[in-house]
């Protein structure tokens, strides 16, 4: 069987050099056009999972490899060149400057014409366009996640991942979010997301990893995930 585009296999490890593991084992993997979601309890290590793959995390054992290249020894700044677009869940967007000055500054290791696909984010997000020369400072909770996902965008990643894209949003925003992932993700970028919103995430995931104790506990489709009565007592609440 072919490997996946992105994995982070067998990852195990914490922060700091003797701080103790966060991650115990612990393998997610994410292919073209495929929505991957990562829930679990509060304390599981989702979103140390995520920057585990991304290279802010050091790894005791296990390995990250992206289209079949092993990236585990670089920097998050070389995984961004490798093709690795990454939005933290805070302090993700410039507050003091423009909502298409934050797009701009997205592009920064591009060297070629951006305007495509500053295009491609505004028709993604129209309300960006309307507000591109308000700072973002003064936009909505869920305007400001729309602006750090646009800016991970326009490095033309080969892969989106995203640390709790909803935290703090009303659901219906969350929704609207979720129906931006989705679109994202039939373009064919894979998407590799942790979220709070276990059961609204696991809807719109093609697989999904529940981690509990840094430790995978189950892993499957979404609709298998969300069917799974072991999973709906201990994580959805029935």
């Amino acid at each position: 069987m072919a490997e996946a585009f992105l994995i982070g296999e067998a990852m195990t490890g914490g922060y700091g050099k003797s701080g103790p593991d966060i991650l115990q084992d612990c393998t997610v993997a994410v292919e073209p056009g495929e929505i991957a979601v990562i829930v679990g309890p509060n304390g599981a290590g989702k979103s140390t999972a995520m920057k585990a793959v991304f290279g802010m995390l050091n790894l005791r054992r296990g390995a990250v490899r992206l289209d079949g290249e092993d990236i585990t020894a670089l920097s998050p700044q070389e995984r961004v060149r490798k093709g690795m677009g990454f939005v933290p869940q805070n302090q993700n967007i410039f507050t003091s400057m423009t909502v298409e000055e934050n797009l701009e500054m997205g592009a920064f290791i591009r060297e070629d014409d951006i305007s495509e696909t500053m295009e491609q984010v505004y028709e993604l997000f129209p309300i960006l366009r309307e507000k591109r020369r308000q700072a973002a400072g003064e936009l909505s909770g869920g305007q400001r996640q729309q602006v750090a996902v646009g800016r991970a965008l326009m490095t033309r990643p080969k892969v989106l991942m995203l640390d709790e894209p909803t935290a703090g949003v009303s659901p219906i925003v969350m929704d609207e979010l979720f129906d931006r992932i989705i679109e994202i993700a039939r373009t064919g970028l894979p998407v590799l997301m942790v979220e709070q919103n276990a059961r609204q995430a696991l809807a719109i995931a093609d697989k999904g990893y529940v981690l509990v104790q840094g430790r995978n506990a189950h892993t499957g489709t979404g609709k298998d995930l969300l069917a799974d009565p072991e999973v709906r007592r201990s994580f959805l609440g029935g």
